[in-house]
């Protein structure tokens, strides 16, 4: 059961968040503050599929500019996410777990009235302070049923883009999968309706507008700016996949039409990264610059929203506790990293980059009115490959704790224990294998395509050394997860409980947790995850009303919570009500029925 609020704050100040065997050095009171603050760069790409990178080792299509980032820095080896939309995003903002935010259940549906609980702070708010711009251009999907949970009001001086879950590539509307619901319009500058460039593909829309704000910056100011793509996300149903018919030309070698269209909207994404790194040399800001890449959570290969994204090795995918939905490809680049072109093998979750950014950045942090989760890993980041590599590096995540579809997961160093699944099991499976006979063009010289991409030609100026053939394909081979041949033994999540070393069984094969020998193991994990339970606030999820439907708000997904419904319906088609009469009444009328 859910605790009460008084019960969870007490229960929630006893429970530790991580077990630590090497020291972690804290961002607090004590940090320096006249140090240089470094401009900070988060790339975030929606629903990417693990494999779907090729510093990975996939050559169906590749994806230079985003692994030439990983190659001149450092491949986040074991990086976790919660394993969907909202929570990762809330994790990722507040540095607490989904069920210390009340996201655990499920995503905020755009017709529901709720947003991330608005007494939390909110990292653009700590950089605000701290004297940053503070940017989000792209996804926010954490409410906006009132003005108060929109980015704007939640530390970013500037939004760009949609504040629900999706949007169409090129029409910005949405329409929820329940019946009912019409289209709506999801596109805004701050507060107000942006209609500039229709027409235009979201990705480079985006991109245009982050390249805008680092000219715009210039170096002057600490910059965070937030790129939270729509790619790869599925749009509406009616056209799920969409990229420029010139990118889907380029892949013409890929059978399966479908994920053709992905390899296209996947390069579109691997282009922008290519060209915000240029933009930032341009404006002489990389110099002292923190750049991220990763995914908010696994692909979702099959049902609901499918993109055709693939999670090899892993079974599972968006929206399942098991290493396809949770684990995530990322990457970090920093001249502030010591050690460059490697691996970080630490275990790290997306709700550690608030501490560690911060501690970067010299921003002292309350731990005790934030009771964050996260943990500050940029000693470790920043250190040298040997010394962060070789710590003995133990730590928890709570991957999923849903009471609602009765699963749980939790990790403590190699241990991961599972508890439960989601969709009745019917994504506990490998979804996905890697083409071995559609493969890009390009790979017949990846080395090339990857040193002659526009990140490469960037980054390489400033390394010391020349990147080399051989070590691009060390690091690649290193980054190619092997699932072993050990001895397999399943596991039905429905019906028992499973147990994996995931150092040494990264795809779940063998179920440990029927053998004498992990008794413990398996027993003290169960007991934590109550322990964890009992903390959790109350699920902040509330079911939407036909009033907050855009055919009743002017063919918007507005604030609907503040403004009124209208007495009229009116007729929300995908073409049907062009941008310019959004707020107008005139023309897109029907008779109320």
């Amino acid at each position: 059961m859910l605790c009460h609020a008084l019960s969870c704050l007490l229960s929630y100040a006893s429970v530790g968040f991580a077990l630590i065997n090497f020291q972690l050095v804290v961002a607090d009171s004590n940090v320096e503050q006249n140090a240089e603050k470094p401009h900070i760069i988060f790339i975030l790409a929606d629903d990417l599929g693990f494999d779907d990178v090729s510093f990975r080792g996939s050559n169906e299509f590749l994806t230079p500019n985003i692994d030439a980032l990983a190659y001149h820095g450092k491949i986040l080896e074991r990086l976790y996410t919660p394993a969907i939309c909202t929570p990762s995003r809330g994790a990722l903002m507040t540095g607490r777990y989904p069920i210390h935010t009340g996201t655990q259940h499920f995503v905020i549906s755009n017709e529901e009235p709720w947003g991330l609980p608005t007494n939390l702070t909110l990292m653009p708010e700590i950089f605000q302070k701290a004297g940053y711009s503070t940017n989000l251009v792209g996804k926010w999907h954490l409410g906006f049923a009132k003005r108060e949970f929109t980015p704007t009001y939640r530390g970013f001086d500037n939004h760009y883009g949609y504040w629900g879950g999706f949007i169409d590539y090129y029409q910005r509307r949405s329409q929820m999968p329940l019946p009912h619901y019409s289209m709506g319009y999801d596109f805004y500058r701050n507060l107000e309706l942006e209609c500039a460039d229709r027409g235009a593909y979201m990705t480079d829309l985006l991109t245009d507008e982050a390249e805008r704000i680092i000219h715009a910056n210039n170096n002057t100011k600490p910059l965070l700016l937030l790129l939270s793509h729509l790619a790869v996300h599925t749009g509406n149903a009616n056209e799920p996949l969409q990229a420029p018919k010139e990118d889907i030309e380029k892949f013409n070698y890929i059978k399966d039409p479908n994920r053709r269209k992905y390899a296209a909207m996947v390069s579109r994404l691997d282009h922008s990264v290519g060209r915000v790194i240029s933009a930032l040399e341009a404006a002489n800001m990389l110099k002292n610059s923190i750049v991220i890449f990763q995914s908010d959570n696994g692909g979702p290969s099959v049902g609901l929203f499918a993109n055709s994204a693939s999670n090899w090795p892993f079974k599972g995918q968006k929206n399942t506790a098991w290493e396809g939905g949770v684990r995530v490809a990322g990457a970090i680049w920093s001249p502030l990293i010591a050690q460059r072109r490697s691996l970080f093998r630490p275990t790290m979750y997306i709700g550690d980059w608030l501490p560690t950014l911060a501690a970067a950045a010299n921003i002292p942090l309350d731990q005790t009115a934030l009771r964050l989760d996260g943990l500050n890993l940029w000693p470790a980041l920043s250190a040298t490959a040997n010394s962060a590599n070789s710590a003995n590096f133990t730590r928890e995540i709570v991957h999923y704790l849903d009471d609602v579809w009765h699963v749980a997961a939790l990790q403590q160093g190699d241990w991961k224990y599972v508890n439960g699944t989601t969709a009745a099991g019917r994504f506990s499976n490998v979804l996905t294998y890697r083409e071995l006979y559609d493969t890009d063009p390009r790979s017949v010289d990846y080395f090339a395509t990857v040193k002659n991409s526009n990140t490469s030609q960037v980054l390489q100026r400033y390394d010391d050394n020349e990147l080399r053939r051989g070590h691009v394909n060390q690091l690649r081979n290193e980054a190619t997860v092997d699932c072993g041949n050990g001895v397999q033994r399943g596991c039905n999540p429905l019906w028992e409980e499973c147990l994996y070393n995931v150092a040494v069984d990264p795809c779940e094969r063998n179920n440990l947790a029927s053998l004498n020998e992990y008794k413990k193991i398996l027993k003290r994990m169960r007991r934590r995850v109550q322990q964890y339970r009992d903390t959790a606030m109350p699920l902040a999820n509330r079911r939407g009303s036909f009033e907050y439907s855009p055919s009743r708000h002017r063919c918007l997904w507005s604030n609907f919570l503040e403004d009124s419904p209208s007495e009229e319906f009116f007729v929300c088609g995908l073409y049907g009500m062009p941008c310019e009469t959004a707020t107008s009444v005139e023309g897109i009328k029907m008779e109320h029925t």
